[in-house]
């Protein structure tokens, strides 16, 4: 994306920005409550909604490609970088594990009326702050272990993207179907 960025493109990332945050907040996930209670095993409602997103993104994004509506040299994937992916995941996970809220729900959560939220939102504007500064000394580590040729998941595996699409289909309703079963009454 280059700046400066047309109006329409504005108005439609903050439209799309207010559904899903509508969308967060009622099912619930404006309250750490809920994904402490995923971190515990207690509740699947987080696993359940996020995967069921990657699944639908993922069907869509394969249909639009297929249609010829969407060119993948139009999509931008990311270098994997193996000790970034782990200490971001280790802090970003502490965080999570810690506040309660993921960086989305600590804004939904703050525009609910939540304090906490917001005191968690400042903790990640915080921490963007200090690994900005610390940046320069952490880049050649970062990025020290080789990477992965693929970019993607079906490359990595030398598969055609359905096959992915059927295992990710898979794992979601499996995982669904293992998360929603009833308790037995003891």
């Amino acid at each position: 994306m280059m700046f400066p960025m047309d109006l329409s493109i504005v108005v439609t990332g903050l439209v799309c920005g207010v559904v899903f945050g509508f969308a967060l907040e009622r099912a619930g996930f404006a309250s750490a409550c809920k994904l402490t209670a995923q971190l515990r095993f207690q509740d699947w409602a987080v696993f359940n909604v996020m995967f069921t997103a990657i699944v639908v993104c993922a069907i869509g994004l394969y249909l639009f490609k297929i249609l010829g509506l969407l060119s993948m040299e139009d999509v931008y994937v990311p270098t994997t970088y193996l000790w970034a992916t782990l200490l971001g995941g280790v802090g970003v996970g502490a965080g999570m594990s810690i506040g309660g809220y993921c960086p989305g729900t600590s804004v939904v959560g703050f525009m609910s009326g939540k304090v906490d939220g917001f005191v968690f939102f400042l903790g990640i504007i915080a921490g963007t702050w200090v690994f900005a500064g610390v940046y320069d000394w952490l880049e050649p580590m970062l990025e020290a272990l080789p990477r992965p040729d693929a970019e993607t998941l079906p490359e990595l595996f030398g598969v055609p993207e359905w096959v992915i699409l059927i295992a990710l289909t898979a794992v979601a309703a499996i995982g669904g179907w293992i998360t929603t079963k009833p308790k037995p009454a003891n």
